[in-house]
């Protein structure tokens, strides 16, 4: 009989929506390049250009702040790499702001490349989270001062789910005279994002998250604000991001932003119902399950569970073997064996980090999986227990906050 599958990984990626497929496929034709002047690249380049309109109207900015990138990976570095430059001095006047704030439970995209401008002269100051990986704001004011340049916090985490207030955040960051980003590439597509809401100056995107094609994102960057290019040697995106523009993939992008805008808000309240059922029958059904991230302030799709006493890869390769897939955590840091950084700044136990799963629910998640995980999982967990020689019943040894 064939291996029921049920993917349960959307935070890692998702899936292309059929009509982004079809919408692709029919643009596989259009190859000019978007800079020729031909007719050839004026449709490549038209397409381009009502794909911006699509997408920075979907988060409230203008067409001309928002530039196309290969990954929110590059978006975020591109932010980062500023302080690069005013060390440069090609953003004038801002040599004299050479710190970085971020949070301790950033992507690693942002936490290691603040590492190597630290390693360069600029001053990182990271930011302690509750134990629901809410960042400390009283924190956040006391490191707030006029050598203050960039914060950077991300809207949602992507391994626990948990919601930062960007909005209180950017307008600390704005009284103080420092720009404000936030990495929204989990909340993007998934809930309202509007950039003068959130009073950001740069927000970075992504749309293999939102059932769009991968190799492509955005960055939305405010009007007026200090700006250096991170690939340099071309014209494209006003000079902005050097490279022949992904064509196809922007489409794909616009695309699901288009889908997402009719799909998002039924989808929110079906993930919040599936999620409570879940957390439910785990409760229920499984003796000393361990919840990570914020009980409300988290999102919708997102659940992360320890068991201690097992290991979060024992439960994944024995779920993949049922058919489902889920996460140990973030999908970056999948070639790792340490513990989750998020979890361990949440003020977890390695064991708890070591013990947990990730499952994060898509647009074409039924309640139907959702129970079939719910029959599964338990017997998963006993068997890994019943192996373990160090687990006892109801306890975690070291225990977790």
């Amino acid at each position: 009989m064939e291996t029921r599958r049920v993917y349960l990984d959307h935070n890692a990626t998702t899936p292309l929506h059929p009509e982004v497929k079809k919408e692709m496929i029919e643009a596989m034709e259009m190859f000019g390049n978007p800079s020729s002047m031909h007719a050839f690249g004026r449709e490549a380049h038209a397409n381009i250009e009502h794909a911006r309109q699509s997408v920075a109207g979907f988060i409230g900015a203008h067409e001309d702040e928002l530039v196309f990138v290969g990954s929110g990976s590059e978006a975020n570095n591109t932010v980062l790499s500023l302080f690069a430059c005013a060390s440069n001095l090609c953003i004038p006047g801002f040599k004299a702001r050479q710190t970085i704030i971020t949070s301790r439970i950033e992507h690693p995209c942002v936490l290691e490349t603040s590492q190597c401008l630290a390693h360069r002269g600029t001053t990182v100051k990271l930011l302690d989270v509750d134990r629901y990986g809410r960042i400390d704001i009283d924190q956040l004011k006391e490191y707030l001062s006029d050598d203050v340049g960039l914060v950077s916090v991300m809207t949602a985490n992507n391994e626990i789910g948990t919601l930062q207030d960007i909005s209180e955040i950017g307008r600390l960051a704005h009284e103080n005279g420092s720009l404000m980003h936030t990495d929204a590439v989990q909340a993007f597509g998934k809930m309202p994002l509007d950039v003068d809401e959130l009073g950001v100056d740069f927000l970075t995107m992504s749309a293999h998250k939102i059932y769009g094609p991968k190799g492509i994102g955005a960055l939305y960057v405010r009007k007026g604000t200090p700006y250096c290019p991170f690939i340099r040697g071309g014209h494209q995106e006003k000079g902005r991001r050097a490279g022949t523009e992904n064509t196809l993939g922007i489409m794909g992008l616009a695309k699901a932003v288009e889908m997402r805008a009719l799909e998002m808000e039924d989808e929110a309240r079906r993930f919040a119902a599936m999620k409570e059922v879940l957390v439910k029958g785990i409760e229920e059904r499984i003796d000393n399950a361990l919840f990570n991230g914020h009980p409300e302030l988290s999102m919708p799709n997102t659940v992360n569970v320890s068991f201690p006493g097992a290991e979060g890869e024992a439960i994944l390769l024995y779920l993949d073997l049922a058919g489902i897939a889920v996460s140990t955590g973030s999908a970056c840091a999948s070639g790792s064996l340490d513990p989750s950084h998020v979890l361990l700044a949440t003020g977890s136990s390695a064991e708890r980090a070591h013990g947990s799963i990730r499952i994060s629910m898509g647009r074409e998640t039924t309640m139907e999986e959702i129970e079939y995980v719910l029959d599964v999982l338990p017997g998963v967990i006993s068997r890994i227990r019943s192996m373990s020689t160090a687990y006892i019943k109801g306890e975690e040894h070291v225990a977790a906050k």
